[in-house]
């Protein structure tokens, strides 16, 4: 499939770029999708300027009418399901499994989600206090209530590996508790948040609520996060960046939430169901390829596990069909570029020269003769030190390292500089919640790879700052302000 030259969307308005147009390409037949957008600095500016202007009423508009625009926009994303999801199968190469349950379906649920949450309370009774009379005044109660205010502006920087959920777990409740925004969606696959911005403009948004602005370089992503109109930046992406937008941000003061990388230890105890540890593990194969930073990529098994772990892996690898997204039947699709299979395929060429053993794959699959594939990857052999199980690979590579007893597992589980989300699998649950409190990490999975959606989501360390997820996302898109008066 191809789609017509995008605009860029401005202030209401679909938009001319400065710099033309840049082509989307499809990681499974190496084809263009379509034509992107290359915005100009100014045009990025301009972008924020129109969330600036547009801000005032929008932050003062009912939680009932914020709540009918974004279901309405959740509507009409269903209402071209089958669209959306073909070409978020084209773009970012998930399989089709994929890209309707987990990328628009899940992205929908976000704005129905966060239609409620526009409705829910902002305003927090505060336990009254009794003042003696003194330098501040006469003796008196003072009641105080705290009230969530929207922040302003949001620069919303998306990542490719989700071009619908991850967009929409950050414009929804951003929307909802009265913020404005720019979306600055990843080059590789920004048509699908086009097309959000499409459903958002139909159910109603007023002019400048919305903007999205792309461009296959730096220049635009660096301006939606300079510019003086910005008030906060949420960023989900790598860790580097993550650094180099924080600096900026520090200068201007300017809020931020960063979800950034992850090498998700997972803990795997000598009286584990072993099946069930490989479904969970075996994922970072068979979701997207592995390009998920909560994937449980780095395993620490119990030595008396060890070798039968390896063993249901290999099996596990060799059942995954890998080929073609929109094939029947597929479970492993393609990297997102060339650029990032060469990357991942020269961290496996580091692991053998650092001593690990490829178990299982370390080749591109033989039967394609086009598209980013990475055949899914086991290195064995693997000690804590190696650049391999330090660094986030980001594709269909699982490292395997064993320990002797549960303290050193703790350890070595916590000897990263991420912390997003861990694992842990025991036959004895009581032994699992004991070894998951004392993991460093954002989150902890007990015996399954499963998450809450309510759940407060972000990591400990080089992982990120700041949560969200269900509530959590409308604290995060929010400024806390204390009101107070004498009783």
């Amino acid at each position: 499939m191809t789609t017509a030259p995008q605009g860029l969307f401005i202030g209401g308005a679909w938009t001319e770029p400065d710099h033309g147009h840049y082509e989307v390409i499809n990681p499974a037949t190496e084809q263009a999708v379509g034509l992107a957008p290359e915005a100009s600095r100014e045009q990025v500016y301009a972008a924020a300027a129109a969330a600036r202007e547009a801000f005032p009423a929008w932050s003062r508009s009912r939680p009932e009418e914020r709540a009918a625009i974004l279901d309405r926009a959740a509507d009409l994303m269903h209402r071209d399901f089958a669209a959306n999801a073909a070409l978020a199968r084209a773009e970012s190469g998930a399989t089709t499994g994929t890209a309707r349950s987990m990328q628009v379906a899940v992205g929908a649920a976000r704005f129905r989600r966060y239609a409620k949450g526009a409705l829910e309370p902002v305003e927090e009774a505060i336990s009254p206090q009794i003042n003696e009379a003194g330098p501040m005044g006469r003796a008196g109660v003072f009641g105080a209530v705290a009230v969530r205010q929207p922040v302003g502006v949001v620069t919303c920087i998306t990542s490719y590996n989700n071009p619908w959920a991850n967009p929409a777990g950050k414009v929804a409740p951003a929307l909802a508790m009265g913020n404005t925004v720019v979306v600055k969606p990843a080059p590789q696959d920004p048509l699908s948040v086009y097309r959000m911005a499409e459903a958002l403009a139909e159910a109603g948004v007023p002019p400048g609520v919305v903007n999205v602005v792309t461009g296959s370089g730096p220049e635009a992503g660096e301006a939606a996060v300079d510019s003086p109109d910005v008030d906060m930046v949420s960023f989900t992406g790598s860790t580097s960046v993550g650094q180099r937008i924080a600096e900026v941000c520090g200068r201007g003061m300017k809020r931020q939430l960063m979800e950034l990388g992850g090498k998700g230890a997972a803990v795997v105890l000598d009286d584990a169901d072993l099946d069930a540890a490989v479904a969970g593990i075996g994922t970072t194969f068979s979701f997207y390829s592995g390009q998920i930073c909560t994937a449980p990529t780095r395993v620490l098994v119990q030595r008396g596990s060890h070798d039968a772990l390896i063993e249901k892996l290999v099996a596990y690898a060799g059942r995954l069909a890998v080929g073609d997204p929109a094939a029947p039947g597929t479970v492993v699709g393609p990297v997102i570029s060339a650029a990032h299979r060469d990357r991942v395929e020269s961290y496996v060429e580091l692991g053998r020269k650092e001593g690990a053993r490829v178990v299982t794959g370390g080749e591109r699959p033989s039967h394609l003769d086009r598209g980013f594939y990475v055949a899914p990857t086991l290195l064995a052999d693997c000690t804590n030190d190696m650049r391999v199980v330090r660094e986030e690979i980001f594709g269909p590579v699982v490292v395997v390292v064993p320990f002797d007893d549960e303290e050193e597992g703790i350890a070595l589980a916590n000897d990263s500089d991420y912390g997003l989300i861990d694992y842990v699998w025991s036959g004895d649950v009581a032994r699992a919640f004991r070894v998951a409190r004392q993991l460093r990490a954002g989150g902890v999975g007990v015996n399954t790879i499963g998450r809450n959606m309510e759940a407060p989501f972000g990591g400990f360390k080089r992982s990120g700052v700041g949560r969200d997820v269900g509530s959590y996302a409308l604290h995060a898109y929010s400024e806390l302000q204390a009101i107070v008066w004498p009783g």
